[in-house]
């Protein structure tokens, strides 16, 4: 069986000295506008290694384990959750992230092994591998009850633009989202990957809104302003030229499952007897996989009549 006893693991690199992922939080002097803005080369890294991605699948998951750990930092409950799940009518299928309020995440994509097509300025064509037919849907948990569920239809199936429709459409709230994957074409290495979030809050006037309009215009690709080495407040600042920005708190994120042999244990224990016996194969063994780390646990037939027990006691 296998010994993964630990509630919570944080995935890292194998032989890298690499920095943590960072994720800031800003706003601006003037109360209206917000800004998140997120390195997530790490992360984006971890979601290829552990499923194994086409360069499409992983330039789509990354960007959506990014969303999800800017919009999952914006919870203000400690055990809340998000949940973003993109399912175009493209061959990717659905493309799934999970971050807590910490801006840790984890992810997974239906079909990763999707063939990979380009656009003609070199760039992968996300929103083929996607499809432009289907919904975007945001589930937060707030561990207080039923979960507030958000639907949208996508628009392009790009993921950023997908955002801040959803934010436009769902919760009426002005949202610029960027989103971005490099990966090397050769290798499918992730090479930088990183996001930015930005909000109008009820104090934005009409000017406020002129001004962001006319930076976004201006404003490179995220993964072009990590390559020059800009630092996320730097890349906040050029997002927001023209305003005084305060930051408000800076962490560190990573790619976290919290899968746990019990918490396997605890979802078999909620079947009936005969469904607990018949889980076992031909060999005699039962096994789980987690879709977000593809650990795998095994639990023998004594195992499984073990569980049935512990239930009587």
């Amino acid at each position: 069986m296998d010994n993964n006893e630990n509630m919570e693991e944080i995935y890292a690199p194998e032989g890298t000295q690499q920095k943590p992922d960072k994720l800031i939080r800003c706003i601006t002097s003037d109360g209206a506008v917000m800004a998140i803005a997120a390195d997530t080369t790490g992360i984006a890294h971890m979601g290829k290694k552990l499923h194994h991605t086409s360069n499409a699948a992983t330039a789509a998951l990354g960007r959506l384990l990014t969303a999800s750990s800017m919009m999952g930092v914006m919870l203000k409950q400690t055990n809340a959750s998000l949940t973003l799940r993109v399912k175009g009518d493209g061959p990717l299928g659905a493309v799934v992230a999970v971050a807590d309020s910490k801006g840790n995440c984890r992810g997974y994509v239906e079909n990763p092994g999707v063939e990979t097509e380009y656009h003609p300025n070199g760039k992968i064509n996300v929103g083929k591998a996607v499809g432009k037919d289907g919904v975007i849907n945001v589930l937060r948990d707030y561990g207080t009850g039923e979960p507030y569920i958000g639907v949208c239809p996508l628009v392009s199936g790009e993921i950023a633009e997908d955002i801040t429709s959803y934010y436009a459409v769902s919760e009426q709230i002005p949202t610029v989202c960027a989103l971005g994957v490099l990966v090397n074409k050769e290798d499918g290495e992730v090479m930088l990957a990183g996001g930015m979030l930005i909000q109008l809050l009820p104090g934005a006037t009409d000017e406020t809104i002129t001004k962001i309009e006319e930076n976004i215009k201006k404003l490179e690709p995220v993964t072009t302003m990590l390559a020059k080495g800009m630092e996320l407040m730097d890349m906040v600042r050029t997002a927001l030229d023209g305003f005084e920005v305060e930051l408000l708190d800076e962490q560190e994120i990573a790619y976290v499952c919290p899968c746990s042999k019990e918490r396997v244990i605890n979802a078999i224990i909620k079947l009936s007897d005969d469904e607990i016996r018949s889980l076992a194969d031909e060999k005699g063994y039962a096994r789980a996989n987690c879709h977000f780390c593809n650990k795998n646990y095994r639990f023998t037939k004594r195992q499984l009549e073990e569980i049935i027990e512990s239930r009587r006691k």
